[in-house]
C-alpha cells in the first residue's frame, strides 16, 4: 500500500524556521522525483520545491528561493523541506508528491495528506 505521510508542521513566528518531512512507503522511493506543494486558503495549489530521484537537482519557486531547502534521503525513504526566515505568506497546507522517473514507475504519481504550516506572531 502506497503511503506518503507528512509531519512536522505547526505554528511558528515570522522569521522562524521549521522542517517538515514526508515519509514514503509502498513504492521504490529512489525511482521517484519528489516535490513539495502548498495550498493557502482560497488559493490554488502551487509548486514550492522539487528534487530529482537521486537528489542531484533541485528547483524552487521564486518566492522561496534562498529560504527553503529540499532534500531526500533514499536510505530512509524520506523527503524533507527545511524552511527558514518564514513569512506569514508561507502559511498553507504543505503536500508532498511523488512522480515516477524511472522505467517501471513512469506514469505513477502519489500525494500525501498534507501538513499545516502557520506563520504568525
Amino acid at each position: 500500500q502506497v503511503q506518503l505521510v507528512e509531519s512536522g508542521g505547526g505554528l511558528v513566528q515570522p522569521g522562524g524556521s521549521l522542517r517538515i518531512s514526508c515519509a514514503a512507503s509502498g513504492f521504490t522511493f529512489s525511482m521517484y522525483t519528489m516535490s513539495w506543494y502548498r495550498q493557502a486558503p482560497g488559493k490554488e495549489r502551487e509548486l514550492v520545491a522539487a528534487i530529482t530521484a537521486v537528489g542531484s537537482i533541485t528547483n524552487y519557486a521564486d518566492s522561496v528561493k534562498g529560504r527553503f531547502t529540499v532534500s531526500k534521503d533514499n536510505a530512509k525513504n524520506t523527503l524533507y523541506l527545511q524552511m527558514n526566515n518564514l513569512k506569514p505568506e508561507d502559511t498553507a497546507v504543505y503536500y508532498c508528491k511523488a512522480v515516477g522517473a524511472r522505467p517501471g514507475s513512469f506514469g505513477r504519481n502519489y500525494w500525501g495528506q498534507g501538513t499545516q504550516v502557520t506563520v504568525s506572531s
